[in-house]
């Protein structure tokens, strides 16, 4: 039965072949919600009427039923930014056309490579854009291998006590009644959870050295949960259902909800729509305390790029983790991004700190963090101790 009315038959052969969850063909999509399958109609009626105008519906069906590479390329005019809208989503041609008759899985552009013999391929970014399915071929993405960490077992038993510290407590210090100095010291845990950095402050580097104790009690071999002779445990990296949640800004307010990012990529821009899952439009969040550069600075607000490598980190904090647990939790600041919009801020502006200009985001990156959670937990204790006299 036709979710829209009025629908042609060269649409329903066509739904007839679109693949499901499960990899199988056919109209029904039983897997689908009837939204999902309400737009995937949509989107093949407009690739219809486009094709009816070049004479192209015949090439395209032959594909899809004979699922062969050796047929022509099929071809829709390539729009400003290179996606295409239907109904109240936007995503690139090649990509809709390719998950809906091939890979129903399929996540992006990255995984989707063009045969030799296509003339009108996505990337040779031509005016017209290929979208013949079978012209296309699925390139896997590389998995992120498991970070070896070493368990964090050893309880130091021989710890020194608080005398070994007189000779940096100030003589006029002096302890409450009732209450006595610790004989022994444990460096704690820290907790799990991780909070952005200003950016504003000059904060102490984390592995800076202390200078309480001896260079003989604190060495590494005393310390440090970086031993070679503990067991060596995998730690792997497992994608979140929100790869990134976004904040957004007005100098020191923050506007509006978090955005939790569920597609593999993401526009911010200026605009209003509330429900696209592939966008993040500020345009519909108001403000009682908005003024005229704001307002102004909203009018140019767009962005699209590339901010972050998977495989990047997963290589660096594999070699942070040989360095210890300062140097993997130095890796938390990668993973939390402040970019403001038209303006700009630092050393070389006159706006020093993002706070001070108009517009911006904040990003955490949830999945790297997640990682780093497990990474910091499997490692133990820092081997820097912290205390109220350091």
């Amino acid at each position: 039965m036709s979710i829209l009315p009025f629908t042609p038959p060269v649409v329903k052969r066509l739904l007839g072949w679109k693949k499901s969850a499960g990899g199988t063909a056919g109209a029904g999509g039983g897997e689908q919600n009837g939204q999902e399958e309400k737009w995937c109609e949509k989107a093949v009626k407009s690739l219809v009427k486009k094709l009816k105008k070049t004479g192209q519906l015949d090439e395209l069906e032959k594909a899809i039923t004979t699922q062969n590479c050796n047929t022509k390329c099929v071809t829709i005019p390539r729009s400003l930014d290179g996606r295409l809208q239907v109904s109240h989503r936007k995503g690139l041609p090649h990509v809709i056309y390719c998950r809906l008759w091939r890979w129903p899985d399929l996540h992006s552009h990255h995984e989707l490579k063009a045969i030799e013999n296509c003339e009108y391929a996505f990337n040779l970014k031509k005016d017209e854009v290929c979208v013949n399915p079978y012209h296309y071929q699925r390139v896997e993405t590389p998995v992120l291998p498991p970070v070896l960490v070493p368990r964090h077992t050893e309880i130091l038993t021989e710890l020194p006590p608080l005398d070994d510290y007189t000779h940096s407590i100030p003589e006029n210090t002096n302890f409450p009644a009732g209450i006595e100095p610790q004989s022994n010291y444990i460096p704690e845990t820290p907790p799990p959870g991780y909070i952005s950095e200003d950016g504003e402050t000059s904060d102490q580097q984390l592995n800076q050295s202390m200078d309480t104790g001896s260079p003989a009690e604190l060495s590494p071999s005393t310390l440090s949960p970086v031993n070679h002779s503990l067991d060596l445990q995998p730690v792997t990296y497992s994608e979140p259902a929100f790869w990134c949640s976004i904040a957004y800004y007005e100098l020191n307010q923050r506007v509006g909800e978090t955005f939790h990012a569920s597609q593999p990529s993401l526009t911010v821009d200026g605009f209003t729509d509330p429900s696209n899952s592939e966008r993040f439009c500020l345009g519909l969040l108001s403000n009682v305390n908005r003024n005229a550069t704001v307002e102004m600075t909203r009018r140019h607000i767009g962005c699209n790029l590339k901010i972050f490598n998977n495989q990047e980190f997963a290589a660096l904090l594999a070699q942070s983790v040989n360095q210890g647990f300062e140097a993997v939790y130095q890796l938390t600041r990668m993973c939390t991004i402040r970019m403001s919009f038209v303006k700009g801020w630092g050393a070389e502006y006159r706006r020093q700190t993002v706070t001070s200009t108009p517009c911006w985001i904040e990003l955490h990156l949830n999945g790297p963090l997640q990682w780093l959670d497990k990474v910091l937990t499997q490692m133990g204790s820092p081997s820097v101790r912290c205390s109220s006299m350091s």
